[in-house]
């Protein structure tokens, strides 16, 4: 079957979400794929595709000619839509270009990440769809009507961080995918990346790399000490790294580009109360902040990161926390404020499973004592295949593996010549269901 997926242009997740299941697929399904979204193409470069099967379309923001506004009110707002302006001639074009490329590329089935508006679109036009459901809090009448009008729904994320007040029937009508697989990361050992972090550019400062890092990490002659096979290497042009039971506290902060305020403000506590620790911030920061933090830095690839940090401090996107779940690196959850809760859902289920703390829960650590104990859980000459996967946590999301959930789904489609087919003889037993004839 020919697959068409919507990704929301809010943010990158929702494109960088479609590159991870495009990665899943059978080389020439691959190529067949279409990927709508009104993102721009500088905002996220995808790996699995390539431009021309990428329909960028009109945007869809309110008109000063629109007759109706998006959110007209009780009497002139459809109770199954979130956004319906009238008269808006981005999304007349819009939707031309959703269907008439459905149409031309003869595409069999839509997966939508994520529009109540565009899930009705196809409905309403008889094209079938799979709903991509985020975390949240989502059962207000708009996502109830795109849920219901889908084959079935598809959740990138571990059942176990299903948010409690979920409806039951929302439950049995989800593929739960676990965290798809991201991109394989560099694998350094800790001694690497601590010469990564040495040679990497600050841009805090323009002083050279911070003394608490300098201290605990660079012999006074240059040298280091190989333990495993206990020679002294020494050279004169180059800045070896010592790495002892001296190691430095790291703690990593990542953030992303939708919204960084709320973190940025907890900088200021952090350095109080952890003043010896090494504090590298990730992405976007507030100027006034840069005081806070050893190191800031914008980089493509944050495994290392995450893989030997002490700890690390992040808010609760999907692409994120899909990132770091399944290492052994102990969470401190930030949480962004979404719609529907989205991110605070994540987090309460995170906390609530013993996977992160709370910022309280981490303060009230600090003040106790408790997190200037922890000492960096990688030995040095250990890469990111061995121990630095949490087993208690660790599942099929963290690696391309053959019968992970996601590669099934995906593959699902693949072996099937028509949605018919596909739904009565796949997705229907896989769900348990039977709609009424």
């Amino acid at each position: 079957m020919r697959i068409g997926y919507y990704a929301h242009h809010h943010g990158s997740g929702h494109c960088r979400q479609a590159d991870k299941l495009a990665a899943l697929l059978p080389v020439e399904l691959q190529r067949q794929l279409t990927v709508f979204t009104s993102l721009a193409a500088d905002a996220y470069t995808f790996t699995t595709i390539t431009e021309k099967q990428i329909v960028r379309l009109n945007p869809e923001d309110e008109r000063p000619d629109d007759v109706l506004s998006g959110r007209a009110g009780q009497y002139w707002q459809p109770k199954s839509l979130h956004y319906s302006p009238v008269g808006n001639v981005d999304i007349q074009t819009r939707s031309w270009q959703i269907l008439n490329t459905i149409r031309q590329h003869q595409i069999d089935i839509m997966i939508i990440d994520v529009s109540v508006e565009v899930a009705m679109l196809c409905r309403v036009a008889s094209v079938p769809y799979l709903y991509v459901r985020l975390a949240g809090i989502r059962d207000d009448a708009p996502h109830v009507s795109a849920f219901t009008g889908a084959l079935g729904l598809i959740a990138p994320y571990p059942q176990t961080l299903e948010a409690l007040m979920t409806a039951d029937w929302v439950r049995q009508k989800t593929l739960y995918l676990d965290f798809l697989p991201a991109a394989n990361g560099k694998r350094l050992t800790y001694k690497a990346f601590i010469q990564m972090l040495m040679t990497s550019t600050n841009t805090t400062t323009d002083a050279p790399v911070n003394d608490r890092l300098r201290t605990f990490l660079l012999s006074p002659i240059n040298e280091f000490s190989d333990k495993d096979n206990n020679q002294c290497i020494t050279d004169s042009t180059t800045t070896h790294i010592n790495v002892d039971k001296r190691q430095p506290m790291i703690i990593t902060v990542i953030k992303g580009y939708g919204g960084h305020d709320a973190i940025d403000a907890k900088l200021s506590a952090l350095r109080h109360a952890l003043p010896d620790a090494f504090i590298i911030s990730l992405g976007p920061i507030n100027g006034d902040m840069l005081e806070f933090v050893d190191m800031s830095a914008q980089v493509d690839d944050v495994t290392p990161f995450i893989a030997h940090s002490n700890w690390l401090l992040m808010a609760c996107g999907l692409n994120g926390i899909a990132q770091a779940y399944d290492y052994a690196t102990p969470l401190v959850v930030l949480p962004d404020s979404r719609p529907h809760r989205e991110q605070e859902v994540m987090a309460e289920a995170l906390i609530a499973q013993g996977r992160a703390l709370s910022w309280k829960q981490f303060m009230a650590r600090i003040v106790e004592g408790q997190i200037q104990k922890v000492s960096s859980t990688y030995d040095n000459n250990e890469d990111l295949d061995s121990k630095s996967q949490n087993p208690k946590f660790a599942n099929a999301a963290g690696s391309l593996a053959q019968d992970s959930k996601a590669k099934i789904v995906i593959n699902s489609l693949a072996t099937y010549s028509s949605p018919k087919l596909w739904f009565q003889d796949w997705l229907l037993p896989q769900l348990g269901l039977s709609p009424e004839i």
